[in-house]
């Protein structure tokens, strides 16, 4: 058995994987709202794997890493947005700063962020003011799967969609902490060169009661994964993860997750974070 040499800041953790549901002969899915009477909201199995998660910090050259070649991408961006306690203020500034910020990274010509989600370590909870949040995502995933993915333009942007998905199309997630530097929890990316695109993916269907098209890739265990995150993430460093991308000779997307990092101080902030999805397209 070979073990892994760690550099200080690598850290030895367990992800958790896809495994079918024994209970279950149905293809994989979630029920998005409520599951039918007798029915579980989802069949996907989990099934945990001892990792080691690279620590990415002043390597990015080193190991290469890019939207284009692994999939992900740190980028060091001061928003004027703080607190993200506001949905409009939200959606009025930091939406817009975004953007652009997309636009000086991938060179893009229109950016459409379609949603928001804020995320707390503790599990999902409801608000003093009634509002769900959510916690981090603790399996291994793709936020879209092909399909969705181009769903998702006829979606959003509507009559312009077959024009628009005749050029260059990308889901593009940008993650950012809130208030303190990452301890609990932290977020990791798998380099898409590391990745076997004919086994390892598992589309999961959601199911919503309009019947729209949409669903994720779960992820079945590799051991050639490679697995990066940024040590103390703060603020002002953003993790751009591709979900998709119609360009076939590139990374197409990163499969991502939050991870257990038990070398974090105990008595350190709980993880807050802000993820923005977005359309990305290479024409007007």
């Amino acid at each position: 058995m070979t073990v892994a040499v760690l550099v200080p800041h690598d850290v030895p953790t367990v992800l958790n994987y896809y495994v079918p549901d024994p209970e279950s002969d149905e293809p994989p899915h979630i029920y998005i709202i409520d599951a039918p009477a007798g029915k579980k909201r989802d069949n996907i199995g989990r099934e945990p794997h001892d990792v080691v998660i690279h620590d990415a910090r002043g390597k990015e050259k080193e190991y290469d890493l890019s939207l284009d070649t692994s999939g992900f991408q740190f980028v060091k961006h001061v928003s004027q947005e703080k607190e993200f306690d506001d949905d409009e203020r939200v959606k009025n500034v930091y939406y817009k700063e975004v953007e652009e910020l997309l636009k000086k990274e991938t060179g893009a010509k229109r950016v459409f962020v379609f949603d928001h989600t804020l995320r707390r370590t503790e599990p999902d909870f409801v608000s003093p003011e009634g509002k769900v949040i959510r916690g981090p995502a603790e399996a291994v995933h793709v936020d879209q799967t092909y399909e969705a993915s181009v769903a998702r333009v006829h979606r959003h942007l509507g009559d312009e969609a077959e024009r628009l998905l005749k050029g260059r199309v990308r889901i593009i997630n940008v993650w950012r902490p809130i208030h303190n530097p990452v301890a609990h929890r932290p977020l990791t990316v798998s380099d898409w060169r590391t990745v076997d695109k004919e086994h390892d993916l598992v589309p999961v269907r959601f199911i919503f009661p309009d019947q729209r098209l949409a669903g994720v890739y779960s992820v079945r265990y590799n051991a050639n994964h490679k697995w990066y995150y940024l040590s103390d993430q703060t603020p002002d460093e953003v993790t751009l993860i591709k979900c998709y991308d119609s360009e076939v000779d590139r990374a197409r997307f990163t499969p991502h997750t939050a991870f257990l990092d038990k070398t974090s101080p105990k008595d350190a902030p709980y993880r807050e974070s802000i993820e923005l999805r977005c359309l990305v397209f290479d024409t007007e």
